[in-house]
């Protein structure tokens, strides 16, 4: 009983109106098909937020959410056309863009990276910078996905390539747990809640961190973009309404996340999520909670960096002239921000 009331005690915390079907027109579709990469973690915790506290029924939606490998595989099936709506990083958008799709973020889930790079115990004593990554197996959420991209970024900062060590798609949960235990990768670089458990088992050694402001700004110099909310602009174009009833619900989210206290998030998110640990996950959501974003609006300047990091490894990205505007939009969010109390 406690736990519901302290449930009902937080909703009760944005007890404002969205904007209602009848107020903006009825969603063009009632029912949205979105996927998204590890949803368990809390890279992606204000789209768990949205869902569980019953956002997107408000706005007349029936969001059917598929939970894939990782950020990777959720931008196959967006441009595949088994989803509509994809819950991935930000720096997707740009390069997809680069291989001719138009595929624009609409609103931002957190402003820091939130991933964080571990060596295992084994090979931690003698790493002393990413040039030591060098012949390593790292694990990541699956190839391709935002988890390799940090690394990639890490490894050019050192005159390294990503041909210098061996990436391993291992998921965001149990399987990347025991990829480390078991000694398969020398080094992983994943999401919360996942590598808080592992930190506090001592099975890695967090060496760098973007988890924080402070480790964001002293890699990266800015707020980053990181997990979003994204589909195709025709999708945009054919549904404005849908994807408005879409971004409402999302901010409704991070509204509450501000206010909500880290015991009221935990009681909100399914239990499976708190891995039998509450306190571990308490912890690991204190970590990244000052990397959500307490808006949804995506910073000019974050973008602007995002697209600087990209070219100076990624080789497509580089070769291309990218629309940076064409990559995120904020109008959606600055009109759900006009009716939500903050």
């Amino acid at each position: 009983m406690k736990s519901i009331a302290a449930l009902f005690s937080a909703i009760a915390l944005v007890l404002v109106p969205c904007v209602s079907a009848l107020a903006q027109g009825k969603p063009e579709l009632t029912t949205v098909r979105l996927g998204v990469g590890g949803k368990p973690s809390l890279y992606y915790l204000p789209l768990s937020i949205t869902e569980r506290l019953g956002y997107f029924k408000d706005e007349g939606l029936e969001v059917e959410i598929s939970d894939l490998q990782g950020g990777s595989k959720t931008m196959q099936a967006l441009v595949g056309g088994s989803i509509d709506v994809a819950s991935g990083a930000y720096e997707h958008t740009i390069t997809i863009q680069s291989k001719g799709q138009n595929i624009q973020a609409f609103v931002a889930q957190g402003r820091y990276p939130g991933f964080a790079l571990g060596i295992s115990r084994a090979r931690a004593p003698a790493y002393k910078s990413a040039k030591d990554l060098k012949g390593m197996k790292i694990g990541v959420t699956a190839p391709g996905s935002g988890t390799q991209t940090f690394v990639e970024y890490l490894l050019n900062k050192e005159g390294l390539k990503a041909a210098d060590v061996a990436f391993i798609g291992v998921g965001s949960g149990s399987g990347a747990a025991a990829a480390v235990r078991t000694g398969k990768i020398d080094a992983l670089s994943n999401l919360d809640p996942l590598m808080t458990e592992l930190e506090s088992t001592g099975d890695v050694v967090v060496m760098v961190d973007t988890r924080t402001t402070k480790g964001t700004l002293a890699l990266f110099g800015s707020p980053m973009p990181a997990a979003t909310l994204y589909t195709s602009k025709e999708f945009i174009a054919k549904n404005p309404r849908t994807v408005q009833a879409l971004t409402n619900a999302m901010v409704r989210a991070l509204v509450w996340l501000q206010k909500a206290t880290p015991a009221q998030v935990a009681d909100a998110v399914p239990p499976a999520y708190l891995l039998n640990n509450r306190d571990l996950y308490l912890a690991s959501y204190l970590k990244v909670r000052e990397g959500i974003s307490p808006d949804g609006l995506f910073p000019r300047e974050g973008v602007e960096n995002t697209l600087k990091m990209l070219k100076e490894f990624d080789p497509a990205t580089k070769a291309a002239t990218i629309r940076l505007d064409d990559t995120y939009t904020n109008r959606f969010v600055e009109q759900a921000l006009k009716t939500i109390k903050r």
